[in-house]
């Protein structure tokens, strides 16, 4: 069988994009059992509450849930547990560094296939106050009204 090429997203964490400022993005595999890879194939995957912590000099996913394989046996895995992170040794160097820094956690932002292989799109983030997030919003809906105005223009309705 042919492997699959390009990028197959299975799950994205959309809100974290609206809880934290993303100050950098990481792409890191993560260590699968077999019936957890054929449950993210089926597209079923949950990034609400993970997040990233480092132990022991490693990088480890808590909180995801990689829902049962519906037909896999007594070897089936554990909903949520504890998921080991593969990153190369300057990058988990870089990112100790970095964590070091008050107010910065590392947070899952979307789950996908690159080229067959099971990869995580990690974040390292800066949680937002509440008065950011309403100024975000605004800004996001002034663009939507302006993005409106201009579309009627451009096909003459103003």
């Amino acid at each position: 069988m042919p492997r699959e090429k390009g990028r197959k997203v299975v799950t994205s964490n959309r809100k974290a994009w609206h809880d934290y400022a993303i100050l950098d993005t990481y792409e890191a595999g993560m260590a699968l059992t077999g019936t957890e890879v054929k449950s993210l194939r089926m597209g079923r995957a949950s990034l609400v509450d993970a997040f990233a912590q480092e132990r022991g000099g490693e990088f480890y996913l808590y909180g995801m849930h990689i829902p049962e394989y519906s037909q896999g046996t007594w070897t089936n895995h554990e909903p949520r547990r504890t998921r080991k992170l593969l990153l190369n040794k300057i990058e988990i160097d870089r990112l100790q560094g970095k964590l070091k820094e008050s107010g910065l956690t590392l947070v899952p932002l979307s789950v996908y296939f690159n080229d067959g292989w099971a990869k995580v799109e990690i974040g390292l983030a800066r949680g937002k106050k509440s008065y950011d997030k309403r100024q975000d919003l605004a800004k996001r809906d002034a663009e939507r009204e302006i993005q409106k105005v201009a579309g009627r223009r451009s096909k003459g309705m103003e």
